[in-house]
């Protein structure tokens, strides 16, 4: 799959609707740019998150340590892929179990909240955070995924109830995370009446999953439902700005076809707190070269963030959540 083109067609991020103001005399020294922030409690060097990837499949160990070592190196926050696989099979725990090489990060454990609704409940969102010491729980939404799956969870009634009753239980915040969809203003305000505190936009423009679960068909009907999809969603930029205006103090992660430093800091001046990205740090050469190519391609992207500031007058992230956009 990592071979297929599974991007979404026809839909794009938004951020391209924006540029950042270039300042031509910035009266700052790029040295001093300061892209610090905290997340989950604990401090990162920079307002990236390491989206959610992989889990449970014999390459997944390899994959998620080489991520988990270079968020250590570099200061950054990690989200596990799914843990299904590993609460149905403990067996496959340890491709989720990170810490060993990332005792620092913020760690987040991930199931999906539809599950709520086959059985699972409070205690095995404790299970997934204990297997991975997580600092936080996704549960990521997904309703357009598991409708053209052929094996699909569909019903997504009632998880609103469910997904209050998993916040109040457990001891760590609870961040609801789409897949490449997005969330918008209404659903952000009722997961927030909830007891939500974090949210993920996760916008359209990235990864389509419409688009991976098309390759994964046997049918030409099930090709055809799938690829109907691939425009879907709300774009990123659009999400970020809805959700801020409409939830002032939740704390915001924007993600969804962040590609480069300049999207992370069109993202935070739009009001994101932290950026989600996975391409970046999913390097060609990751099963040869395993943390060293992570780090190598994160730290373009963090240098991209860097300059994106220091070109627009910013010295540091608070300065950057006040700049103005052109539209």
């Amino acid at each position: 799959m990592l071979n297929e083109d599974v991007a979404a067609k026809g839909v794009s991020t938004g951020f391209g609707a924006y540029r950042l103001p270039h300042t031509a005399i910035p009266e700052i020294d790029l040295a001093d740019v300061d892209t610090r922030t905290t997340f989950l409690g604990k401090s990162l060097r920079a307002p990236l998150l390491i989206s959610s990837m992989t889990g449970g499949a014999s390459v997944a160990e390899q994959i998620n340590l080489a991520l988990a070592e270079a968020a250590e190196y570099l200061g950054l926050a990690m989200g596990v892929g799914s843990q299904r696989a590993a609460i149905a099979d403990p067996r496959l725990a340890h491709t989720y179990q990170v810490r060993r090489v990332a005792p620092n990060i913020a760690l987040l454990a991930n199931i999906g909240a539809v599950q709520l609704n086959y059985g699972y409940g409070v205690e095995q969102c404790r299970r997934a955070i204990e297997m991975i010491e997580a600092d936080a729980l996704i549960l990521h939404l997904n309703p357009l995924q598991e409708a053209v799956q052929p094996e699909g969870n569909t019903n997504f009634k009632g998880l609103l109830g469910k997904i209050e009753a998993v916040c109040k239980e457990l001891p760590v915040p609870v961040v609801i995370k789409e897949v490449g969809n997005g969330i918008g203003a209404d659903d952000a305000r009722r997961l927030y009446e909830c007891g939500v505190r974090v949210i993920d936009v996760a916008g359209a423009g990235g990864t389509s999953w419409s688009e991976v679960e098309r390759f994964r068909q046997t049918s030409d009907q099930g090709r055809r439902v799938a690829g109907a999809f691939a425009d879907w969603g709300i774009p990123t930029a659009e999400c970020i700005r809805e959700v801020r205006a409409a939830l002032p103090h939740v704390t915001l992660i924007g993600s969804g076809g962040v590609r480069t430093g300049v999207d992370v800091a069109k993202a935070i001046a739009l009001g994101a707190d932290v950026v989600g990205t996975t391409k970046p740090a999913l390097a060609d050469s990751i099963s040869e070269r395993g943390a060293e190519a992570v780090i190598e391609g994160l730290e373009a992207l963090l240098r991209e963030l860097r300059v994106a500031m220091l070109c627009s007058g910013c010295v540091d992230l608070r300065a950057l959540r006040a700049l103005r956009l052109v539209a």
